[in-house]
């Protein structure tokens, strides 16, 4: 997510408004093999939960249990910060329905704490329909509402707390943090204000990242909680509102615009090249000859993901993915396609060993 635009500066005297804050739901990092080089991990940080693109994004507003249930306002101000991200010319899209089984983001408006859980970690961690991946606790109606909002999708789309990129430099006094989270309007333990702001996301995650003040997935926070920069020992550090110049960046570096080219065929028993660059992806188009079951499966010395979707009516729906990333084992999937219909797979590169010795196989 490398950026090399600096960002604006955003200083307010004193006393920044306290305002309630996202809350992160304490995920582990995954484990990896031991051994893995430096490289080869920071690629796997920076892309395991995100989604490859092209990915439709199907989000439900749950209705029950009843405190889940929000007003009409508050759903047409999360279908504006949906559209939000989306007019920003990405190559994801985003779809309301009506069935939660149908959803990947499911949401509830439970008074209190707003959260999500972070790009992929949706699927692999909530597995059941009914529950939410993603809580807004108070009125989306407001400017800090809808920086809410977006500040959560944000999260859905795979991005971090940009106030804890190990990039920024920030040095907390860290007791002051502590006591001033520890009182209203958020309330929060030690080990909750530690996971949310004090902790440092490991610089694999955030790659050549420069440190975006303005982001809207920066939190703000009052003047003399941070001694350097030594700025806001004196200002409050309140980001601008809504999507900053570099946000705009990284989600369109990550997921550029798709071409309207015509996707490349992927052949029965036909060897495809693999020959991008870590981050870069491949897309293709199967047109099954007969309805059976088949193999797609990489080989060589690579980590990559692997997503196919039917694409017969136009919305790309999920049949099955393998992500291969940090094993010895290449991505492999075994489904049924049915004559008639049409796939799209896209596989995205984490890492190769040796640029352009890799091959995709479908059998």
């Amino acid at each position: 997510m490398a950026s090399k635009k600096k960002a604006a500066t955003r200083k307010s005297p004193g006393k920044a408004k306290a305002v309630q804050l996202c809350e992160l739901p304490p995920v582990p990092d995954r484990a990896l093999p031991d051994g893995l080089g430096p490289r080869r991990m920071s690629l796997i940080r920076d892309i395991e939960k995100k989604w490859v693109n092209g990915t439709a994004l199907q989000y439900h507003f749950l209705d029950a249990p009843k405190a889940w249930k929000g007003n009409n306002k508050q759903k047409k101000a999360m279908r504006d910060a949906f559209r939000e991200w989306k007019d920003l010319g990405i190559g994801l899209r985003f779809a309301e329905v009506d069935d939660p089984q149908d959803a990947e983001i499911r949401i509830a408006f439970e008074p209190g704490v707003s959260w999500s859980y972070v790009g992929r970690d949706i699927i692999d961690l909530v597995p059941d329909p009914h529950d939410r991946t993603m809580n807004l606790g108070w009125d989306l109606t407001t400017l800090h509402g809808h920086d809410t909002a977006l500040h959560e999708i944000g999260h859905a789309l795979g991005f971090p707390h940009e106030h804890q990129n190990p990039n920024s430099g920030i040095v907390w006094d860290e007791e002051k943090v502590y006591q001033t989270f520890a009182g209203p309007p958020n309330n929060w333990s030690r080990s909750k204000t530690f996971f949310n702001i004090i902790r440092k996301i490991d610089v694999s995650e955030v790659e050549g990242s420069v440190w975006d003040q303005d982001s809207v997935m920066h939190y703000s926070f009052p003047s003399g909680l941070i001694i350097e920069p030594a700025t806001f020992k004196k200002f409050a550090l309140v980001p601008k509102p809504g999507l900053s110049p570099i946000d705009t960046d990284r989600v369109k570096a990550f997921y550029p615009p798709l071409e309207d080219a015509e996707l490349p065929e992927l052949t029965a028993f036909e060897s495809t090249p693999v020959a991008i660059g870590a981050g870069e992806q491949l897309n293709f188009r199967i047109h099954p000859e007969e309805s059976r079951r088949y193999v797609i499966q990489t080989f060589g010395a690579f980590d990559s993901i692997m997503v196919l979707f039917d694409d017969s009516d136009g919305a790309p729906a999920y049949v099955a993915g393998d992500d291969d990333s940090g094993s010895d084992f290449n991505a492999r999937i075994e489904t049924r396609m049915v004559r008639g219909r049409q796939y799209v797979l896209r596989l995205r590169l984490y890492y190769a060993l040796a640029a352009g010795q890799g091959a995709l196989m479908l059998w």
